[in-house]
């Protein structure tokens, strides 16, 4: 099997092409602005690999999707801030030229992979979120925090339909805040701009305080990495076509917790940590509102926990990873990074 990875250097993509080339025998085509997660199968002979822009290099995307079996498009802005600062740009990475990719797939009758967001679902007020029967609620146009939720669920809109005229085979998947090494870099993690753990991490490693945007009593459900690569190395796999046409949240509902219970648990295994001197807290915790912190455009959901039937039922998945070994394990991995680079500096030092 032929796989096209567009974004093949990103936190889902790297992982993904690592387990297809260690587990399976599948060849990898993947296109990404750089390489550096790749490193451990940058030599492989089944991986395939171009420098380069979704929106600027078609021609070469055209024709490996033409060439491919399955097409993963994983290319996506996906930062609270950037929604609120360039809405524009987000609307036209997320959905225009993802939408550019999805009619070649139907043009050359080729399955799609498409990696929806558990964001889809906005403020619906379900205890937990279903493929299904779940209501997609998001706020007011003004809020501009929803312009990626909202591209998102009109690409899943047009994925379905093109499905029901027969002109696509598809699937499509909701991860639900997937955690894990290579998640994001902490050198490049700015204020507000990075997913919620780098955010801390990043905090805990500078020794700057911890913000919880209104007290931090929203809840998210952590999944670990490995799980959800499980999850998708069956959906790609599709025996008997199982997962054809269907719409999968991959997500774990057994590691939900508040975003202030997140700070702290992460403090506490940044603490502990062997390579830190530790004299005290590591980073102070405080609250901030969402208004001061991100702007008037920003909206919070406050759960967001997936039900999990249809991809145990269907694909046999179940994910194993608890919450405080997939948040160690995702520290552990940012921390082995940059002690080098600490250490140059003197040791991590957590600071009163």
């Amino acid at each position: 099997m032929k796989i096209l990875i567009l974004g093949v250097n990103g936190f889902i993509g790297s992982h993904l092409s690592e387990r297809i080339l260690n587990e399976t025998g599948w060849e990898i085509y993947g296109m990404d602005l750089g390489r550096n997660k790749l490193s451990t199968i940058s030599h492989s002979k089944r991986f395939h690999f171009i420098e380069g822009d979704i929106s600027i290099n078609k021609e070469w995307i055209e024709y490996h999707i033409k060439k491919c079996d399955v097409v993963l498009p994983l290319v996506a802005i996906a930062t609270p801030r950037t929604y609120i600062e360039d809405p524009l740009g987000v609307f036209e990475l997320d959905f225009e030229e993802n939408l550019r990719i999805i009619r070649q797939c139907v043009k050359y009758r080729k399955r799609v992979i498409f990696p929806s967001t558990s964001e889809v679902y906005g403020m619906c007020t379900d205890e937990e979120f279903d493929e299904s029967t779940s209501n997609i609620v998001l706020g007011p146009i003004y809020k501009q925090r929803w312009i990626y939720s909202c591209s998102k669920q009109l690409l899943d809109r047009v994925i379905w339909a093109y499905g029901q005229k027969d002109a696509l085979d598809f699937t499509l998947i909701r991860p639900f805040n997937w955690i894990g090494p290579r998640l994001d870099s902490i050198e490049t993690a700015k204020e507000g701009s990075s997913r919620v753990v780098t955010q801390f991490i990043a905090n805990l490693v500078h020794a700057e305080p911890i913000v919880l945007v209104d007290g931090g009593s929203q809840s998210r459900s952590f999944t670990y990495i490995d799980d959800g690569i499980d999850a998708l190395i069956k959906i790609i796999a599709n025996d008997k076509g199982v997962a054809s046409g269907q719409i999968f949240n991959i997500g774990n509902p057994a590691n939900n917790c508040t975003i202030k219970e997140l700070a702290e648990k992460l403090s506490d295994i940044y603490r502990d940590h062997p390579s830190n001197i530790i004299s005290g807290p590591c980073s102070e915790i405080i609250v901030k509102d969402a208004d001061i912190y991100y702007g008037q455009s920003y909206q919070d959901i406050h759960s967001r926990v997936p039900n999990i039937q249809k991809a145990q039922k269907i694909l046999g998945w179940a994910p194993k990873i608890p919450l405080d070994d997939a948040l160690k394990q995702t520290i552990n991995s940012f921390l082995e990074d940059i002690i080098p680079l600490t250490r140059e500096k003197g040791p991590a030092v957590c600071h009163a």
